[in-house]
């Protein structure tokens, strides 16, 4: 079984593979552990509160699991569940989807009125008519970690790891498949794609108008230190504001002069890998701050850095499963 792409997907999929005693040969375009797609920067948030749709529940609770089981076996940390706050009017979707994720899997939660948020999270300030689920298993992975923590995996398992060697195309072969590189040629019985930003290159036909949306990831450093933001007094948050912006953040967790991290949520312009614009300019670093004066006044001291990374989203930003064609050619 063949694998292109090992990433947060791709590295997950040669892990479980050969888990099960496949035999699997994974490609990557990039080195290990890379930041040219999509699962870098330190941080990504989980929950189980799923507010874009209660049907990602149960695999939302078996990813609960496995954290578990890969901080077993590798010994590295890859989640930290501070707890998260889904913050905004009884009304958004923020809330309200979480809500319903909450109640129709049976999920343990607490809705916090404007003024109990504040008791609980110095940091955050609301708005007197908005409120918040609270999830105490919320928290964050460590997309890198968990990355090498997957290959570390696959490879003990036997999975034979190919870094720095994309494939160029894939066509049916006899029962499988035929796997084409720039430097050889790979049959095997299955093929998994794990393309991430580059999947409009590598999926053209199977009828998924994928969009690849740029991402910015800012980092500041709190204006009275990061003491109050370290994971045992902030919650990670996603908060929708009355015009349906939504921000997303996390405590502070790489040491007392690496600030805290916030983002905004699908407000990202359409690119591709090759014409993504990875400089973060000045006026996307003030709108942020100007945002965030808001809500957590305290988390827009001083800007530190920023990164890009990609979305890579279909029309209703959801999973998909299409059927498989014959032949690929990007």
């Amino acid at each position: 079984m063949i694998v292109i792409g090992l990433g947060g997907m791709g590295s997950a999929a040669a892990h479980h593979l050969s888990a099960r005693g496949a035999r699997v040969l994974g490609l990557e375009k990039f080195g290990p552990v890379h930041n040219r797609g999509s699962s870098h920067g330190g941080s990504r948030i989980t929950r189980q509160s799923y507010f874009e749709d209660p049907a990602y529940v149960p695999l939302l609770l078996r990813s609960y699991e496995l954290y578990e089981e890969v901080e077993r076996s590798t010994g590295r940390e890859v989640a930290t569940l501070s707890g998260g706050v889904m913050v905004g009017r009884p009304d958004s979707l923020t809330v309200a989807g979480s809500l319903r994720s909450a109640t129709q899997w049976d999920l343990p939660h607490e809705m916090l009125d404007a003024k109990e948020i504040r008791r609980r999270f110095p940091t955050l300030n609301p708005s007197n008519d908005e409120v918040a689920l609270y999830e105490k298993k919320a928290g964050l992975v460590r997309p890198e970690n968990m990355v090498a923590a997957h290959l570390q995996l696959a490879t003990r398992q036997g999975a034979e790891l190919h870094f720095e060697e994309p494939m160029t195309r894939w066509e049916p072969y006899r029962d499988g498949v035929r796997v084409h590189t720039a430097e050889n040629t790979y049959t095997a019985g299955q093929l998994v794609i794990c393309p991430g930003a580059w999947a409009p290159q590598l999926l053209t036909d199977l009828g998924v108008p994928f969009t690849i949306e740029r991402q910015v990831m800012y980092w500041f450093q709190p204006r009275h230190g990061v003491g109050p933001f370290r994971p045992e007094n902030h919650p990670i948050y996603i908060w929708e504001d009355a015009e349906g912006v939504q921000v997303y953040g996390f405590p502070s967790i790489d040491g007392p002069d690496l600030g805290a991290k916030v983002a905004f949520f699908r407000k990202g312009v359409v690119c591709t890998p090759e014409t993504i614009d990875r400089t973060v300019h000045d006026h996307e670093v003030q709108a942020m701050a100007d945002h965030m004066s808001r809500c957590i006044p305290d988390l827009p001291g001083t800007f530190l850095k920023a990164a890009t990374c990609m979305y890579s989203n279909t029309p209703t930003s959801t999973s998909s499963s299409p059927a498989t064609p014959r032949t690929r050619t990007p």
